[in-house]
Formats: C-alpha cells, structure tokens, sequence
C-alpha cells in the first residue's frame, strides 16, 4: 500500500466518522489530540481564529460541514507530515498489517472519548499506578499469551487500533511483566494497561516500574473475560 493510499485511507476515516458522530465536536477534537496538533497550529494552517476550532470542538459553534471536515482532516495529516510523519506512519502500519486475529478477545472504538476513572469502574478495576484523569478513544482485551508469542512488532501495532490512546486488556497471565516489557520496547504506548485475572499482590513490581517510567496508568480487575466483556459492551 503506498503513502498517497495510506493517507486516502485515513482521510476517508477520520472525515466519516466525525460527520456521523453524534458529538462530531467532540471527535474532531479527538482525532486533533491523537494527531498531537494544537488548536493554534491548525488554526493558522487553515488561516482562521483559534476561537473557531475551539467553538467546534465544544459544540458551541453548528457542527462543520463535510466541506470544512474535509479540510481540517487534509491540515491535520498535512502539519503531520510536516512534523515528520509519525502518525501517518503508524497508521500506515496499522492498515498494512493483516494478522489473523486470535490474539483479539474484542475491540472496540468510542465515537467519543471516555473517562478513565469511568473505564476503570466499569470494570470493577483496582488502579495501581497512574493519573485516571484522562480520556481514552477505545480498548482492546487481548490473548497475551498469543500476542508475545505469535505477533510481530508490525502486526502488535494493530492492537491499538485507530487510537494509541486505548485501553489494552491484557489476559492469561501470571504476573503481568511480559505484556509490561513489550509495551517498553514498543514505540508506541498505550493510553492505558488493565492486567485481567491478578490481584494488587500477584502483579510483579517490574511491571509497576514501567508503567510508572512510561506514566501508563495501570490497572487490575478480577472480572472473568466473559463478564468484562459483557461489562465494556453494556457501557458503550
């Protein structure tokens, strides 16, 4: 797949689903966060006023139409690009990779962000270390035995599906270090870790330790996979 596809791809992605969302303000500002664009930096590469994307993305400017989606998508992959092409490239990763899915439980992307304070007592989660502060655009429940054995680096990028600001939901575990060590030598990184089946006690302080240096907020939850499922799926 060349670049030119790559980014064609994307575009049409990102432009469908802020004008059907329900909230397209609040999904054009998560795909402005998920591209590390500013509302200044796309502001002057459109030449309008600060003011006029912050009124979109709050709602309190009528939802843009397709013509001015369209744009603002075309300046966000465009100051991307300008900025080296990281995000493009992980993308690009993400839609080149085709690996069987057998590592996948179930994955899920939320046309708006969601609390992870709220995430995190939807699953009945006991937070170890991190700020729960923060949004997240997704979530992925993930075989860890299949996924470190099976993957390659490209295809564990698809674990994150369109948005590194996700939850991965790691099971089969025994201490939760291995999930915790790949995640290190990643580039990319999580929005956040839940390490399903271990109590605080079982969970290795190795693992602490990255998630505190990588400032990935980490959590455990003793939900059956089935249940947590049916618990995420309910609170869509």
């Amino acid at each position: 797949m060349s670049a030119k596809d790559i980014r064609r791809r994307l575009a049409e992605k990102m432009a469908g689903e802020i004008t059907l969302s329900e909230d397209p303000g609040e999904t054009l500002k998560k795909w402005r966060k998920n591209f590390e664009i500013s509302q200044i930096d796309l502001s002057k590469y459109l030449e309008i006023s600060p003011s006029v994307i912050s009124d979109y993305e709050s709602g309190r400017r009528k939802s843009p139409g397709t013509l001015i989606v369209g744009r603002i998508v075309d300046a966000l992959l465009e100051l991307d690009l300008r900025k080296g092409g990281k995000k493009l490239s992980s993308y690009g990763n993400i839609l080149r990779s085709g690996f069987d899915a057998n590592a996948i439980y179930d994955m899920y992307e939320y046309s708006t962000p969601l609390l992870l304070e709220n995430f995190a007592k939807l699953i009945q989660a006991d937070k170890i270390v991190g700020n729960f502060n923060k949004v997240i655009n997704g979530y992925t429940i993930i075989d860890s035995i299949k996924a470190i054995l099976e993957l390659s680096s490209n295809e564990f990028y698809r674990l994150y599906g369109w948005s590194t600001e996700r939850a991965l939901i790691f099971t089969k575990l025994s201490t939760g270090k291995s999930p915790m060590v790949a995640i290190r030598v990643a580039n990319l990184k999580p929005g956040a870790v839940v390490l399903q089946g271990l109590s605080r006690s079982e969970i290795d302080l190795t693992a602490r330790k990255i998630a505190e240096i990588e400032q990935i907020p980490l959590m455990s939850t003793a939900l059956p996979i089935q249940q947590l499922i049916e618990a995420l799926r309910s609170g869509k």
